[in-house]
């Protein structure tokens, strides 16, 4: 399966919002999706993490702590995922829902040093599933904290994408 970096979206509902930050990844579902919903796409999203991925956070969480920034210790185990119901204001980790609609899912947090916002996009055909992960500054600690983190940014999110994908099509 094949990961691509896109522009943005037309259809997100992200669109209209200015960022100071916005990368889009694409994948192809390459399944029968049509009944495929936005509440799926998010469960596949979240119980899909690689196990390296996970390390990754939790190293992260650990080092941020030291600076008061959130650290999203509160994840759901993947055995009790199934009490997530994918209500706008549930939180998993650092990711609250904040927006969904039937294609759509906008989860995000906002913090001292940057705010951010992931949309989990299905397009119309249900074929393909867009990551979109935006983020705007606070102050001169985010923007530090983001080039810090970019390199791993630009590797985690086509790998979760990819999780994801292969997660859906195992349900």
């Amino acid at each position: 399966m094949r990961i691509k970096k896109i522009g943005f979206p037309e259809n997100s509902v992200l669109l209209k919002t200015e960022f100071d930050y916005v990368d889009c990844y694409i994948g192809n579902i390459e399944s029968n999706a049509e009944n495929l919903t936005s509440e799926e796409v998010g469960k596949a999203f979240f119980l899909s993490s690689p196990k390296w991925i996970e390390n990754l956070l939790s190293l992260r969480n650990k080092m941020v702590s030291t600076f008061g920034l959130k650290t999203g210790e509160d994840v759901l185990n993947k055995q009790d995922f199934d009490s997530f119901n994918m209500e706008i204001g549930e939180q998993v980790g650092l990711f609250k829902l904040l927006q969904k609609n039937k294609s759509e899912l906008i989860f995000g947090e906002n913090d001292k040093h940057l705010n951010f916002k992931v949309s989990l996009l299905l397009n119309d055909s249900k074929q393909n599933l867009t990551i979109t992960t935006a983020v705007n500054f606070n102050n001169w600690f985010g923007k530090l904290y983001f080039i810090i983190i970019k390199p791993f940014h630009k590797i985690v999110v086509p790998a979760m994408l990819k999780a994801t994908i292969k997660e859906l099509k195992n349900t």
